[in-house]
């Protein structure tokens, strides 16, 4: 079933770095609207909740600390095709590898840390997004 809402964090690399608002404002300019939107820190055991997929690989430790270490943005966002074309907009996780004028081109600083989470599946943005956000913040 496809849906068009998604979910993405804005993570700490780029809210430490001051890219919040120009990704928020290439998010909206890109045609998504933003249904729900919070500035919230992960704790050590939501982040090993929310990247549990990844939990044999050995990565799983440097990427819960990264994604620990300060606060992140959390949006579900809103468009006809909306996890295929926020795809599009962040761009591939290694920032060399990104198209122009994505996301990660413009703002990442390494493949660990790529400044934006965008969901993969319309499964995993509706899972992702209730993580993150009770159906009363929902709008």
């Amino acid at each position: 079933m496809t849906t068009n809402r998604t979910f993405t964090m804005i993570k700490p690399d780029a809210v430490e770095n001051g890219h919040t608002g120009a990704i928020l404002e290439k998010i909206t300019a890109a045609g998504f609207r933003i249904v729900a939107l919070k500035k919230t820190q992960l704790s050590k055991a939501d982040a090993e909740t929310f990247y549990s997929v990844h939990n044999e690989r050995p990565f799983f430790g440097e990427l819960v600390e990264f994604m620990t270490r300060g606060p992140i943005i959390a949006a579900i966002l809103e468009k006809d095709n909306a996890v295929n074309d926020f795809r599009t907009l962040i761009g591939s996780t290694n920032p060399a590898d990104a198209a122009e004028g994505t996301i990660r081109k413009l703002y990442a600083t390494s493949m660990g840390e790529n400044a934006v989470h965008g969901s993969d599946s319309d499964e995993n943005a509706a899972i992702e997004g209730a993580f993150h956000f009770s159906g009363r913040e929902i709008f």
